[in-house]
């Protein structure tokens, strides 16, 4: 098995849209497409890849921005999957985008919920939820079982964490489940974040201001 991960900043916050595939059976998922649907259909194209499902991490504008456009793209349209605690939120996504300047479209409704030790198969690829609120109330991580790595949203970033006081975030919350649910996965853990570059679980763990013990690195 080989598995195909592409990532491209997308919609105008510059959030980083995963595709996950399995090269054999050319299924993927697309986890928070934030706008630039082209862009988006394009990588998958090009990767010969049938999208299967649309996964959000979070309901904030930025993250489901292109829920409708990609999901309408296709015929059968694509679901959308999001934790139960998000899920009404993607179907007000006009009034949300709106207090940021932003015009968006409201987000079809999710037709999966995920909550935690769930299971999304991707092919012979399997993606594991974890539920890790505190950016919001809803916000789940996803493991790429056998590939060391994790999508983290906006829970975590490259020294940094997500933000917490918007509606349903809280600090407390946010910090804990980054040290039980994300540092336990092992330091050579890939992390892929929401905004800005991908890091280490051990990186953080050891660097991150909000967690580390050390000095920070200047790179």
């Amino acid at each position: 098995m080989a598995m195909i991960l592409e990532s491209l900043e997308t919609g105008p916050l510059a959030v980083n849209c995963y595709i996950i595939g399995d090269d054999a059976g050319h299924e993927a998922v697309v986890v928070d497409p934030g706008g630039n649907v082209s862009d988006i259909k394009s990588v998958l194209a090009r990767n010969e890849l049938v999208p299967k499902l649309i996964i959000n991490t979070h309901a904030h504008f930025d993250h489901v921005g292109g829920n409708k456009e990609l999901s309408e793209s296709y015929d059968p349209h694509l679901p959308i999957a999001i934790h139960p605690a998000e899920a009404g939120l993607i179907t007000q996504l006009e009034n949300m985008a709106s207090m940021f300047g932003v015009r968006l479209e409201n987000s079809p409704p999710a037709e999966r919920m995920l909550k935690e030790g769930d299971i999304i198969r991707v092919g012979v690829i399997e993606l594991q939820v974890l539920e890790t609120p505190g950016h919001s109330s809803g916000s789940i991580s996803l493991v790429v079982k056998g590939e060391d790595m994790v999508i983290v949203g906006d829970l975590l970033f490259a020294g940094s964490i997500g933000r917490t006081d918007f509606p349903g975030g809280d600090l407390d919350t946010l910090l804990a489940n980054v040290k039980e649910k994300i540092f336990t996965l092992g330091d050579d853990v890939k992390v892929l974040p929401g905004h800005g570059p991908a890091t280490t679980v051990g990186r953080e763990r050891r660097f991150n201001p909000f967690f580390g013990t050390q000095a920070p690195l200047f790179f």
